[in-house]
């Protein structure tokens, strides 16, 4: 772990090896604002007019990675992270930690391990309530995409009528969400969201994504994010486990653990691997890129 500064900010802490680094920032947060394989560019989004800013009552996205807690609601999912946070070393990493949210009364970490060798960072994120009184939330990783880039979301295996009778999974709609918008394609083995610098409208959608994997292609970085979907749970948004969002400025790929009730003290983890490669190629057809994203996904079964 090496301190250094970067984007403004005086307090930033990098982990790095030979193959991907990782840059959290003290200041505010816990955001983590960069992931990249050394020497290529950010695979996260930078606000350049947020980078540095701390302090202030209005919440800012920054950019880079976050934790909510679902369902989204104002005022109390919008509580400012605009403050510094305790960085706290780990054998194998660090833990960053916000202090306690005044207005909900939660307070979120998010524990960073990278590997010694290779591009595989696993990331704890830990909601404590510390009211006195039970609460029930989902806890929500949120990773802000750079642009440019496109999100690839695996559908459950094709199975022909007859064979099955009850549905396979939920797919959900925001009411701004058009099914026709260039941006999205909609195919028998994925869902690819492109994301558009410069677009007019947003788009999102959510799933039960009970593969727990999804992918961000970027330039010759691939994005690789993997978590355990947990089957028979309760998910918010109808039951989702996983949602994407894009804008005119970023992508989001969130994903969310199960709805559970805590009592005070108690606390909840949600566990997301993530993985980096370059020069992984995915074009030509959906069978073509399914072969290129198993050998992938073999890859990241290795390094687990």
């Amino acid at each position: 772990m090496e301190k250094i500064r970067y984007g403004g900010w005086g307090n930033c802490y990098k982990l790095a090896n030979d193959t991907l680094e990782v840059i959290i920032t003290g200041d505010v947060g816990p955001r983590i604002i960069r992931l990249a394989v050394p020497g290529e560019e950010n695979l996260l989004k930078e606000f350049p007019e947020m980078m540095g800013l701390t302090g202030g009552k209005e919440w800012r996205i920054f950019g880079g990675h976050r934790l909510w807690h679902a369902p989204e609601a104002h005022p109390r999912t919008y509580h400012p992270d605009n403050h510094p946070v305790r960085i706290r070393p780990l054998s194998c990493g660090l833990r960053a930690i916000q202090e306690v949210e005044s207005s909900t009364g939660v307070e979120k970490q998010i524990d960073l391990a990278l590997s010694d060798s290779a591009p595989h960072v696993k990331l704890t994120h830990r909601i404590i309530n510390q009211n006195l009184w039970p609460i029930t939330l989902s806890a929500w990783a949120l990773t802000v995409m750079a642009p440019g880039g496109e999100a690839i979301i695996p559908l459950p295996p094709y199975e022909p009528h007859g064979e099955r009778l009850s549905p396979s999974h939920p797919l959900v709609l925001w009411p701004y969400t058009r099914m026709n918008d260039r941006r999205w394609v909609w195919g028998e083995k994925y869902i690819k969201l492109h994301q558009e610098p410069g677009a007019s409208t947003p788009q999102k959608i959510g799933l039960a994504l009970t593969s727990g994997v999804a992918y961000y292609s970027l330039g010759s970085q691939l994005f690789v994010k993997k978590y355990a979907h947990q089957s028979g749970e309760a998910y918010p948004d109808f039951g989702c486990s996983f949602e994407t969002f894009t804008d005119g400025e970023m992508l989001e790929m969130e994903s969310l653990g199960p709805l559970t009730r805590l009592a005070p003290g108690e606390a909840v983890e949600h566990v997301e691997h993530w993985f980096v490669f370059r020069g992984i190629e995915l074009t030509g057809s959906e069978q073509q890129i399914a072969d290129s994203l198993e050998r992938v996904n073999k890859q990241c079964e290795k390094l687990l």
